[in-house]
Formats: C-alpha cells, sequence, structure tokens
C-alpha cells in the first residue's frame, strides 16, 4: 500500500471516528434517549423458566435470549411511548439492557428490557460483576443485590459512589 493511500485511509478513519463521537455527545446533550428505564415499561422481572440455580441462594437463572425483532421493538416502544428518537439516533450508541441483570435472575422478558445509552451503562454496568460477586460469595441476598441496582439505574449518576461504597473499581467491562 502506497503512503498516500496509508494517509488517506488514517485521514479517513480519523474523520469517522471524529463524527460518531460527535454524533454520541449530541445525542447525549439532546438526551433523546431515557436516563432511566420507565418503570411503567420496563418494571423488571426475574426468571421464571431458569435453565439453572446459582450461588447459595440458589437464585434462578436464566441464559441470555432476546431477538433482535424484540429489541428493536423495545426501542421502538421507548420512541412512539415516550417520545424518545433512539432509532433515528443509531442504535450503536445503545444496547437492551436488563434491568434485573441476569447475574442476578433477571429475565429475558420484554418487562425487564430498555434501551440503554451508553453514557448510562458506562456508569451502571461496573455494578453488577460486583453485586453478583457479593451474591455468589454469599454476602448478599438477591433482593439486596436487586434493590441496590435498581437505585443506580434509576440514578445513574449516583453509581460510582454505590459502587465506591461497595469497594469496587469503576471501569468498562
Amino acid at each position: 500500500m502506497s503512503q498516500r493511500v496509508r494517509n488517506l485511509t488514517l485521514s479517513f478513519a480519523t474523520l469517522l471516528s471524529f463524527l460518531v463521537s460527535t454524533v454520541s455527545l449530541a445525542d447525549a446533550a439532546n438526551r433523546n434517549f431515557p436516563e432511566t428505564p420507565d418503570m411503567k415499561m420496563t418494571p423488571g422481572s426475574t426468571c421464571a423458566r431458569p435453565n439453572a440455580y446459582r450461588y447459595p441462594e440458589k437464585v434462578p437463572y436464566c441464559e441470555r435470549g432476546v431477538e433482535s425483532e424484540t429489541k428493536w421493538a423495545i426501542i421502538r416502544e421507548y420512541d412512539t411511548e415516550l417520545g424518545y428518537s433512539i432509532e433515528r439516533t443509531g442504535r450503536v450508541n445503545f444496547k437492551i439492557d436488563h434491568l434485573i441483570p441476569l447475574c442476578m435472575g433477571g429475565s429475558n422478558e420484554v418487562t425487564n428490557l430498555w434501551p440503554q445509552h451508553k453514557s448510562i451503562y458506562e456508569l451502571t454496568d461496573p455494578l453488577e460483576p460486583v453485586l453478583c460477586g457479593k451474591m455468589a460469595e454469599g454476602r448478599m441476598s438477591q433482593v439486596q443485590a436487586i434493590d441496590i441496582i435498581r437505585r443506580a439505574k434509576q440514578n445513574p449518576t449516583e453509581a460510582p459512589q454505590i459502587l465506591k461504597e461497595l469497594g469496587g473499581k469503576q471501569g468498562h467491562r
């Protein structure tokens, strides 16, 4: 590959990276997405048809299993019912989050799923392995872990402090 082609490729990659980050920042500034799950649409639900049981407490565990069509339907419902523009904003900045994480005994039902923006899950996701680790060690019950994760997802800016109180470290998974 010639030096000119390498330079053009690098320039294009830099421009693309800039555009993606600009769009992401614009989305965050416009808040065309939910910062917290809507409790009417996403009240949370636990695993009713477990594949296994985990931890000393024998918490029912469901394997991950959400179809792509279901994910898009959840996005459309949040857009239509709540006035967001997630679908138009770009799916790349979102994941479909389990309000009650699978490791805590959450379900794959739509009542437990919501479209979570990257700026939010970067705050709340580090809590999940810490809480589930405490459940695995028998130092925290499922009820306690669910209460904490609900609080964090309803108040995502508090998640780093909650993590600190639990003795975890902020970082990306």
